[in-house]
Order: C-alpha cells, then sequence, then structure tokens
C-alpha cells in the first residue's frame, strides 16, 4: 500500500508540474517553469497541493506575481483529484498580500484595494497582444524565408495555416502563432495574418511590418535574457532565466513597460 501510494503521488506531483507548464509569464510569453520560477510541488493523499515559486526580484511588480501565482491556482485546481491548491510566493515585497489574496480566490483589486493601479485583465491583455505578435513575425519570417510568396500566404486562412506543410521547426510555430491567434479575433474561416487591431496585412509592405515587430521580440528577449540573470544572481548558477527591470510595483498602462 505504501509504495501504491508513493507512485500515486509521483504521478500526481508530474501531472501539476505539466500544468504549470502551461503558466506564462504575461510579458515574457515564456513557462513559468522553463524561466525556473517554480521552485517545489507538493501534493498529500488528500489532493492538496503546495506551489512555492520565487520571483528574479524581491520587487518584481505586484501584478505581474499575482497573475501567476493565481493562474498556476486555476490551472492546477482543473485536476479532478485536487481538492485544494496554496501558491506560496516567497522572498517578494508583496508576498503575503499575494499569497493571502490567491488562497482567498480574491481578485487582484480586492487583494490590494486602493494600492492597485489599473485593471489586471488590461494589462494581460496588453501582453498578450505582445506574444501574438512576436509569435506572428517569427512564423511569417520562416514562411517568407522557407520560399513561400507574401501574397499567398496573407491570404491563407486559420484553417488553410494549420493545414499548411510544414517540418518540425515550422510546424511548432504555426501551433505557437495559432494558441495566441484568438487575441485579435477568432474564427477558423478568418484570415490568419492580420494586425494587432485585426486589419488584413499588406504584402507589399510585409518587410517593412516585420521589422516593426522585430523591435518588439528584440526588447522581450533582453527582458528574458535579464530576468534569467537577475535569478541566477540571487538564488545561484544553477538557475537559467531572464525582463527589464524599473523598481516601479505596478505596470500602470496599457503602454507600460513591465517593471520588476
Amino acid at each position: 500500500m505504501t509504495i501504491m501510494l508513493a507512485e500515486a503521488a509521483v504521478e500526481r506531483t508530474a501531472e501539476v508540474w505539466a500544468r504549470l507548464q502551461s503558466v506564462i509569464d504575461p510579458e515574457l510569453d515564456e513557462s513559468v517553469t522553463e524561466l525556473g520560477f517554480v521552485t517545489g510541488v507538493d501534493v498529500d493523499t488528500g489532493g492538496h497541493v503546495r506551489i512555492d515559486f520565487r520571483l528574479p526580484t524581491y520587487w518584481c511588480a505586484a501584478n505581474f506575481a499575482f497573475l501567476m501565482a493565481d493562474d498556476m491556482r486555476i490551472a492546477v485546481t482543473a485536476l479532478p483529484w485536487v481538492t485544494k491548491v496554496t501558491v506560496g510566493l516567497g522572498e517578494h515585497m508583496y508576498a503575503d498580500e499575494i499569497n493571502r489574496g490567491v488562497a482567498a480566490g480574491l481578485s487582484f483589486q480586492a487583494t490590494f484595494g486602493d494600492e492597485a493601479s489599473g485593471e489586471l485583465e488590461e494589462v494581460r491583455r496588453t501582453f498578450m497582444v505582445k506574444a501574438f505578435q512576436r509569435r506572428q513575425e517569427a512564423l511569417l519570417t520562416y514562411l517568407l524565408d522557407h520560399g513561400h510568396e507574401p501574397t499567398v500566404v496573407l491570404h491563407l486562412s486559420v484553417v488553410e495555416l494549420a493545414a499548411l506543410p510544414c517540418d518540425s521547426a515550422g510546424h511548432r510555430l504555426v501551433e505557437r502563432y495559432l494558441e495566441r491567434r484568438p487575441v485579435v479575433g477568432s474564427g477558423a474561416h478568418e484570415m490568419a495574418f492580420v494586425d494587432h487591431d485585426g486589419a488584413l496585412l499588406d504584402a507589399g509592405q510585409i518587410h517593412a511590418y516585420l521589422r516593426a515587430l522585430r523591435r518588439i521580440g528584440v526588447n522581450a528577449e533582453f527582458n528574458s535574457a535579464m530576468c534569467r540573470g537577475l535569478l541566477a544572481t540571487r538564488y545561484g548558477a544553477a538557475c537559467t532565466p531572464q525582463v527589464e527591470v524599473k523598481p516601479v510595483h505596478f505596470v500602470r498602462s496599457i503602454s507600460a513597460v513591465r517593471s520588476i
């Protein structure tokens, strides 16, 4: 019986880690597990899951920390055997507030009250759009580099893009892009490639358009590298994380850059 319980615990722990892989840092568009943010998962026999995580600095933006903690809770709660999820953010200036708010199922606004600045979902959407743009640039660049004509590619529907013959690298880019395509409008028969406002792209201007998107990607890659470096510096070289740093606790507008 003890062996069976141990095997069940191992299996359930693996399920939790798999669910956490789907939780994304909203700005970096990378999994919290790949970034090294999650430090431990504990599962008891009653289905109570404890998740411990950390961030690169003591002053990482409170709204981003809350988003990730709550997304972890939601993702793991979806497992049918889970009875309770406790998410513990450590070594952060707002750890107590975030841990209490997430445990109680409160919103960001309810957790921080008058301290909260701006709507959390507005911030989330801002960075979902940026992720859409980064993934679109990567996919379009790949397709054009592999001989696809802009006039043909830009007239593909979502269904046609999903069925486009590609090698494994291209297939992965298509998958990742289609994960974010609904951010700017969903529908299987809609055009696959549109801008952040849902407008069709101009084949004659595609290279200038991609150059503009590339700047978004460069900023994100710089932030990602910095985030990993800060985490490694703080916790040791075994960490392999990467984000832009300013000692501001809340992202205040749609155009704001993440502060940590």
